[in-house]
């Protein structure tokens, strides 16, 4: 069976960035098993699968436009640490806030005397995605697995309305 839209995909990956460092990898785990076509992982990568086999391994190279994005300086704020309340804040620590378009995480760049400085941008941002993967599962999905996606906005990576609900190194991380 070839990956197509509502298949179920299980895919041994190792994830590197443009330097060969290891940015995630399923080699010695389970598998990463995902929908295709539902938004579930970064969209160059869903792209990439489309039409694959069982067996099929293969490596792609994933622009940032087409991964977690490019970076945005607006994304970076300063906030007073008294938004933190009593909370431990450290360096490297993420907080996920609630914004309009749903939830959202903060990674704390940097901390002052009464300001944090906080960076919005997923940390994949602006990394070209070099992925090593083997296709080792394709099947139908059933409706159960389908029900999360099930949405009038398609559900998926950066919705609402379910999905992975962050998508980091094709949706864990």
């Amino acid at each position: 069976m070839k990956v197509e839209k509502n298949s179920v995909v299980s895919i041994e990956y190792t994830l590197t960035d443009s330097e060969g460092n290891v940015l995630d990898t399923s080699v010695g785990h389970e598998p990463l098993q995902y929908v295709q076509g539902v938004g579930a992982i970064i969209p160059g990568l869903e792209r990439e699968m489309k039409d694959k086999v069982v067996g099929d391994k293969f490596k792609t190279v994933i622009a940032p436009v087409d991964g977690y994005g490019e970076r945005n300086d607006s994304m970076i704020q300063e906030l007073p640490r008294t938004q933190f309340g009593e909370q431990e804040v450290a360096i490297g620590q993420q907080f996920q806030v609630m914004t309009g378009q749903g939830a959202h995480n903060l990674t704390v760049m940097e901390i002052k005397d009464d300001v944090v400085i906080v960076d919005g941008n997923h940390p994949m941002a602006g990394i070209t995605l070099n992925f090593d993967i083997e296709v080792k599962e394709v099947r139908v999905a059933t409706e159960e697995e389908l029900k999360p996606f099930a949405s009038d906005d398609g559900g998926g990576c950066g919705s609402d309305s379910g999905g992975c609900g962050g998508c980091g190194g094709g949706c864990h991380s």
